[in-house]
């Protein structure tokens, strides 16, 4: 498999993150004096979409969304000790530098707060490109902030490996068709990821160095 470009979803991919979410969502509802029971479990399974397309799920809107956003990422901060980096993460992004791979992420987070979250982490320096939600761009599924991607580090989407945790991840590179590979240990099912056909699924994120 001729791959030049890798690109990795955040949340469920690298980073464990759901707690922090949950916790940051639900707060910053709370200060828009939203009351509404999310159910933990549930909320895990929707995490990677959009909030307002989560938001419609649980049967609510919030008026001004854009201030909703602005709370939540002040807000996000505050329990950022409930997130951690998966195991092997740092490691394995080492060794596909050392291999020459170019390495992206793409997430629905904004792109300020995408870059915030990789410079917490400490991962900034393994990251050719970081793509978070930006203005007049569709976010994932939408095969269009990939191939932005592509297209701005001069690399043929057909030589493109996305990896994810869910079906936005896999949805989006079929849609540019790239190839795809789904992480098992994040927020989906893994029979729910097989449904999607993905070229790769790994059950580690060391697993990758294998498939490559």
């Amino acid at each position: 498999m001729s791959i030049s470009l890798i690109v990795f979803d955040l949340d469920g991919t690298l980073i464990s993150s759901h707690q922090t979410i949950y916790k940051a969502t639900i707060h910053s509802l709370n200060e828009f004096g939203i009351k509404v029971e999310i159910p933990e479990k549930r909320f895990y399974e929707m995490i990677g979409w959009h909030f307002e397309d989560i938001f419609r799920e649980f049967g609510f809107k919030v008026s001004d969304f854009e201030e909703f956003i602005n709370v939540y990422k002040n807000i996000y901060f505050d329990y950022i000790g409930y997130s951690y980096v998966y195991e092997g993460v740092e490691k394995t992004l080492f060794k596909l530098i050392q291999n020459n791979y170019k390495i992206s992420l793409l997430t629905t987070k904004g792109q300020d707060q995408a870059e915030r979250l990789i410079n917490h982490f400490n991962l900034s320096n393994y990251f050719h490109y970081i793509m978070g939600r930006r203005p007049g761009l569709a976010h994932k599924p939408s095969p269009q902030p990939l191939l932005k991607i592509c297209e701005d580090l001069n690399v043929d989407v057909s030589k493109t490996l996305i990896v994810g945790d869910t079906e936005l991840d896999i949805q989006c590179g079929k849609n540019a068709n790239a190839k795809t590979c789904a992480v098992t240990y994040g927020y989906r099912k893994k029979e729910m990821l097989e449904s999607l056909s993905p070229d790769f699924i790994v059950n580690d994120f060391k697993e990758i160095e294998k498939i490559l």
